[in-house]
């Protein structure tokens, strides 16, 4: 479906993306020139119509991002300058900032100007006409230097509200200067859809040009208000990737963009770009080294996760009973989870997800009970799942034999703790016996053990640590006794996996995700234990009980 617009014609809508300079705002978030080139690249492939790549009159980062960014061979994006209007006082031609809105030689220029009365008396101390007159001078003054100028009008929602002739005044001001789209700022992020949409449509009627949308996320409403403001007639939307951005965000364009193609048939990117909207939100997350959130509509881990027994007995034969899209629209895939919760239809549909087919569920089933009730948790350590079904099955072949490991912590005054593991193992006939040192009792261990199977297993040193976490489970003991779950994210360059391990020592839980996450890479590249014995020995992983 296509969606005209109020003349009847197909609607396109803009996407300006602000992740280079809005985003880096945000708490945490902070980007290179490097990064901020990679990241530009990278939008421009993914359809983006502008990126506003920082403030050249604000630090030397953006004065050498724009220098390297002259040299990207960019097919459609167009690079933008951001800045201000000038300072009162001073001409366009006198005004530093301005000056170096043209050194940068973008395409595009965005200025911002004040659209509310507050702002103007209090934040610039100036009178109203003053203020009308910077604006317009300063729009009319780079739109006949640069190809197109986009004005974006500052706390434009809050001032409409309390002088709504003023805030048109300023929008008035800044038409007359020439620029190629107008857009409406929620600066503060505190307005709501009807209120956005209600403006929007006001200004639409006495505004020619191109109207725009900028919505920030205070009020968790930045989403719900820039497609309201589409939906007004903003045709123009402006955002970050993830939704990064100052306090709590902007407008997050990777549920914007799914939101205006699939819900409202806007023309936007298209559908062949729009499935790697998912692979966008996480090269731009790890770039960030920001951890995408797991819950994020579209693009998240759980985005088309499903769990309760009766929701994966029913999408598997309707997807459409509970999922709102195709995950396959938006790069994203569906899962199905496993946990105590779980019914025959989420482990059979498990496991045909992993090419496995179950004779006997029921016990599998019981299983996965008992272990969950015990403090494992299989949701995030699908890897370990797969493991358990194999040695259920009895055709889990093991890759080596633990002898026996030990693990020394050692803190020498002001020096840091020295971290030591031993590690003893079998491989077929043969007897390792390695040490290793590492930055915690974790990393030593980890490699001690790759150092004892390299010889046997090369491609195990392909494997990277990429996340670890800990947590207490309740229990029966109490503080520093309690049980802890031990999460290990890994991952080879060419896909990532979870694995689990339970116990009331720390160092033995991490061993046991340890031991698991070697034996998935293992067993998925198709390698060949060398040992071959059947049976798991208890020291080995905790599971003995579980096969008999």
């Amino acid at each position: 479906m296509l969606r005209l617009n109020h003349t009847g014609m197909i609607q396109r809508i803009e996407i300006y993306d602000t992740t280079l300079r809005d985003g880096m705002q945000g708490e945490g978030v902070n980007f290179s020139v490097s990064d901020k080139c990679r990241i530009a690249e990278h939008l421009d492939a993914f359809g983006i119509d502008f990126i506003e790549g920082g403030w050249p009159g604000s630090n030397p980062r953006d004065v050498a991002f724009f220098e390297r960014a002259k040299k990207l061979k960019l097919k459609d994006a167009r690079i933008a300058a951001f800045g201000s209007t000038r300072r009162h006082k001073l001409t366009c031609e006198t005004d530093s900032n301005v000056q170096a809105l043209l050194k940068a030689e973008t395409p595009v220029v965005t200025i911002f100007g004040k659209s509310w009365l507050f702002h103007v008396e209090h934040a610039l101390r100036l009178s109203p006409a003053e203020n009308l007159e910077i604006i317009e001078d300063t729009v009319s003054y780079l739109s006949s230097r640069v190809h197109s100028v986009i004005y974006d009008a500052e706390h434009f929602f809050d001032g409409y509200r309390t002088d709504p002739a003023y805030a048109l005044a300023t929008l008035s001001a800044a038409a007359a200067g020439g620029p190629k789209c107008i857009v409406l700022c929620d600066t503060n992020g505190g307005s709501l859809p009807d209120t956005v949409a209600r403006i929007t449509r006001e200004v639409r009627e006495q505004i020619a040009l191109p109207l725009g949308i900028h919505c920030h996320n205070d009020g968790e409403l930045a989403v719900a208000n820039t497609l309201a403001a589409v939906s007004a007639g903003a045709s123009h939307v402006q955002g970050t990737i993830n939704g990064y951005g100052e306090r709590c965000g902007n407008a997050n364009l990777c549920a914007v963009i799914p939101n205006l193609e699939l819900k409202l048939g806007h023309v936007v990117i298209g559908p062949r770009r729009l499935r790697r909207l998912r692979d966008t939100a996480r090269f731009v997350s790890a770039i960030a080294n920001v951890s995408l959130d797991t819950r994020a509509a579209f693009v998240g881990d759980s985005a088309f996760a499903h769990k309760g027994g009766v929701h994966v007995s029913a999408i598997e034969r309707n997807p459409a009973t509970y999922e709102h899209i195709a995950p396959e629209a938006v790069g994203n895939n569906r899962r199905v989870l496993v946990s105590d919760l779980a019914g025959r239809a989420n482990l059979l549909a498990k496991a045909r997800e992993l090419g496995i087919e179950l004779s006997d569920e029921q016990d599998l089933l019981n299983e996965l009970k008992r272990l969950e009730n015990e403090g494992y948790e299989f949701e995030a350590a699908e890897a370990s799942f797969e493991l358990l079904i194999s040695r259920l099955r009895g055709s889990y072949r093991p890759f080596f034999k633990l002898l026996g490991f030990r693990v020394i912590d050692e803190h020498r005054g002001a020096l840091m703790p020295m971290s030591e593991a031993t590690v003893k193992v079998k491989v077929g006939d043969r007897i390792e016996h390695t040490a290793a040192s590492g930055n915690g009792p974790v990393n030593a261990l980890d490699k001690a053990l790759r150092n004892a199977l390299k010889e046997f297993y090369p491609s195990l040193t392909e494997i990277n640590l990429v996340d670890y976490k800990v947590r207490v489970i309740s229990s029966n003991l109490s503080g520093t006794a309690s049980l802890v779950r031990v999460l290990i994210y890994s991952g080879d360059g060419r896909t990532r996996w979870g694995t689990v391990g339970v116990s009331a020592n720390i160092v033995e839980a991490s061993w046991q995700a340890l031991v698991d996450s070697v034996a998935y890479k293992l067993t998925r590249d198709g390698v060949i234990p060398i040992c071959g014995e059947l049976e798991i020995d208890d020291t080995n992983h905790p599971l003995k009980e579980a096969i008999g």
